[in-house]
Formats: structure tokens, C-alpha cells, sequence
């Protein structure tokens, strides 16, 4: 499944499907802010609730091809690793970064939040808290119990049913585990799972023709509905706040990844670039699985380390969303005025860490996270009605930081085990 770089097969830093879908973001947005300026509301919504098809039927492409991808890949990465010493070797490698990545990324949020203080004195007057109930409700079975029971399988099948990345990989791990141990019994079996994940990777191919038409239909389907005009003057605070927040993170991890990498950090980026246009279009860090794995192949890390990897990366290496939900939880607390003090502010950030990881198939999952650690903390869980109606934008650069910190973890890893 190796996939090398021949002269012929080097690209521009702008590859064609990253020209067509930065071309499909300014016209999605260009007939949104039409649409909205010229027609009824109640005409904008019909349009909206049209045009995101065309980002639904994408992501649903993308999600039927991430099951069987992660499971064969794993499987036979696993495989390929020989045994469990090896597996053990990487996944600690692995979750030592993932850790160290998440905690850089919540105090990163939690100090520009502090200095910024973007939710002092704001006026709650206004606020529609029905809008939250959406999210408050799914807290309501938030517990330590749900939690280990959404990453523990009770069927291998439901999991591949409902796409539970996390629960796909324990599966496959004691599955790759298994075939390694039988030695060369399972080589069939092995060799037939290679050549299924061969043709899903070729499947991505097909499938990301069709990204600028659903980065179009998103991005329309937005604008249609929202006047950004007055959505970033409203929360311009907020959001300037949490963009210099996002914008160091962003710089953090590129000076990491120089650190590592050196100057393949420079082609590292230029092979990821259409993966993040895409997540930053789409808000949809899954809707890159796929492509992500082979840009990180041609990259040149090995297939067994980006198929163990990289389903790891999405359920424990949420950057982005690790730096927002520190940044959110404490900005609702300012504008409800509960005063957090520096011991208070760590014990969150630790809950944050714990209670994160393996939440990556959940819906607005960053949210829920943020709504649940209010509620621990006595902060208003209706508050988070306050950053519902800029969530979208921020999610945007959210995913996108998800997917840049998942490629520089794979391949520090890859170099690390020097593959």
C-alpha cells in the first residue's frame, strides 16, 4: 500500500483539487451573501437546507469509505509490525505526543482567554437559550460509565454501522494483534485485507472529485443564512479573541514540526494543503480521513505507521478542539461572572483532557465537551447558547488545526521509528 513520489508526480504547492475547491469557497460565498441580500429569509432557509446537500452527500461518501479503510489499514499496519513489543513501542511514542499535544493545546486557550478576557462584561439580555437545548440534552448521560462504553465495542458491526472510529480501532488492534501472533497462517488474510484497503484508497479518488462541490454547498448553505457582517461585529471580541488563540497554536505546532522535520516540514505542508481547505470548507476534520492518509504516504511515511496512527490521531489529537474548549468553557464562566481561580482553572483543564478523548464521532462533540464541564464547575450550561451563532466559523479553524496537528503527530512518529 506504499505510495512513493516519482518526478512525474510531484505537485505545485496549489494542486488542481486545491485551486478548484479555494475557487468553490469564493463562489459558495459570493452566491450565499447574494442570496441573503436578495430574498426573504424564509426563501434564504429553503436555499440553505438545498445547497448543504451538496456538502452531505460528500461527507457521507467520505463516511462510507472510513470504516472498511480504518479497519484493513490498521489491520494490516498491526500486522506489518510483527508484534506486540512493536505495537506497544509506537502506541506509547503515540499517546506521549497526543498527551503532551492536547495539554499545550488547553493551556494555550486557557491563557489567551485569561489575557484577553473576551467574555467580561458582555450583555446577556438578548441571549436565546433555547438555542442551546440541543447540545444540554446530550450532556444529560455524560458519565464516566458512558464514556468507557463509547469506547468498548459491544459490536464490531454497530461500530462500523454509526463510523466510532475509536471503537473500529480497539477492534482492530486485538484483530491485527491476533493475525501477527499465527504468524504466517494468516498471510492470506492479511494479503486480502492489503488489497481491500488498495481499492478503498482508490475509492478516495473518486470520492474527492466531488470535495469542491461540497465545499461549495457548505459554505453557500452558511452565508445564505448568516449575515457575517454583523455576526462578527456582534462577537468581534470573541472571535478576534479565539483567532490569536488558534493563530498561536497554529504557530506552536509548525515550530514543533520544524523542529522535527526540518525542511520536510515545507513538503509536508504542501501535501496536506488540499486535506486542510477541505476540513476548514466542510468544518469536518473526518471528511479528510481518507486523503489524509494518502498524502501522508506519499509524503513517505510508512502505510503501517500512518494506519496505526492516524485513527489514533482522531480520537486522542483533537488540537484545535482541545485549545477552543478551554477557550469556551472560561469565556462563558466571564460572562456569567463566576470567578475561576488558577487551582479551579487546572482541575478543568484536567477534566478537559480526560473527558475529550474518544468523543471524535459525536456531533458538535467540542461543544458537548464544554457543556458537560460547565455543568462540574457550576458554570451556567445554558451559556453555551452565547457561542452557538459564531460556533461555525470558529469550527472551521478548529478542523482545520485538528488535521494539521494528526499529519506533523503521524510523521514525527514515522520519523521517530525512522519509517
Amino acid at each position: 500500500m506504499e505510495i512513493t513520489n516519482t518526478p512525474t508526480e510531484k505537485k505545485s504547492f496549489f494542486s488542481n483539487l486545491t485551486v478548484q475547491i479555494l475557487i468553490a469557497m469564493i463562489l459558495g460565498g459570493i452566491l450565499g451573501i447574494f442570496v441573503h441580500n436578495n430574498y426573504s429569509t424564509d426563501t434564504a432557509k429553503e436555499f440553505s437546507g438545498y445547497i448543504k446537500m451538496l456538502a452531505t452527500i460528500f461527507i457521507r461518501l467520505v463516511q462510507m469509505i472510513i470504516s472498511p479503510l480504518v479497519f484493513t489499514t490498521l489491520v494490516v499496519g498491526i500486522a506489518k509490525l510483527g508484534d506486540i513489543k512493536t505495537v506497544g513501542r509506537i502506541g506509547g511514542k503515540a499517546l506521549g505526543w497526543f498527551l503532551t499535544a492536547s495539554l499545550i493545546s488547553l493551556l494555550i486557550g486557557m491563557f489567551w482567554v485569561n489575557i484577553l478576557q473576551p467574555g467580561t462584561g458582555l450583555n446577556l439580555s438578548d441571549v436565546d437559550v433555547s438555542a442551546a437545548s440541543e447540545v444540554t440534552e446530550k450532556t444529560q448521560n455524560f458519565s464516566a460509565q458512558n464514556f468507557v462504553e463509547h469506547i468498548i465495542p459491544k459490536s464490531i458491526v454497530e461500530a462500523m454501522a454509526v463510523n466510532e472510529i475509536l471503537q473500529i480501532v480497539v477492534f482492530s488492534i486485538f484483530f491485527g494483534l491476533a493475525a501477527a501472533s499465527l504468524g504466517d497462517y494468516t498471510k492470506p488474510v492479511v494479503s486480502a485485507l492489503d488489497k481491500t484497503s488498495h481499492i478503498i484508497l482508490k475509492m478516495v479518488n473518486y470520492v474527492m472529485k466531488f470535495a469542491p462541490l461540497g465545499v461549495f454547498g457548505a459554505i453557500a448553505g452558511v452565508f445564505a443564512i448568516r449575515d457575517l457582517g454583523d455576526l462578527l461585529l456582534t462577537y468581534a471580541k470573541y472571535f478576534g479573541s479565539f483567532f490569536i488563540g488558534i493563530s498561536s497554536l497554529w504557530i506552536a505546532l509548525l515550530l514543533i514540526g520544524y523542529l522535527f522535520l526540518k525542511g520536510r516540514m515545507t513538503t509536508l505542508l504542501k501535501h496536506i494543503v488540499s486535506p486542510l481547505v477541505i476540513a476548514f470548507g466542510t468544518t469536518s476534520s473526518e471528511a479528510v480521513f481518507p486523503k489524509l492518509t494518502e498524502e501522508l504516504e506519499r509524503f513517505g511515511v510508512k502505510d503501517k505507521i500512518v494506519s496505526f496512527m492516524l485513527p489514533l490521531g482522531y480520537s486522542f489529537n483533537l488540537d484545535g478542539s482541545m485549545m477552543y474548549m478551554t477557550f469556551a468553557s472560561i469565556f462563558i464562566a466571564q460572562a456569567y461572572g463566576v470567578p475561576l481561580d488558577l487551582g479551579t482553572q487546572m482541575t478543568m483543564l484536567l477534566v478537559l483532557m480526560l473527558t475529550s478523548k474518544g468523543i471524535a464521532g459525536v456531533p458538535r462533540a467540542s461543544l458537548v465537551v464544554v457543556a458537560a464541564t460547565c455543568g462540574m464547575f457550576d458554570i451556567p450550561v445554558e451559556g453555551i447558547a452565547l457561542i452557538l451563532p459564531i460556533d461555525h466559523f470558529c469550527d472551521m479553524f478548529r478542523s482545520a488545526t485538528n488535521v494539521l496537528g494528526n499529519a506533523l503527530a503521524t510523521s514525527v512518529v514515522g520519523k521517530w521509528e525512522k519509517e
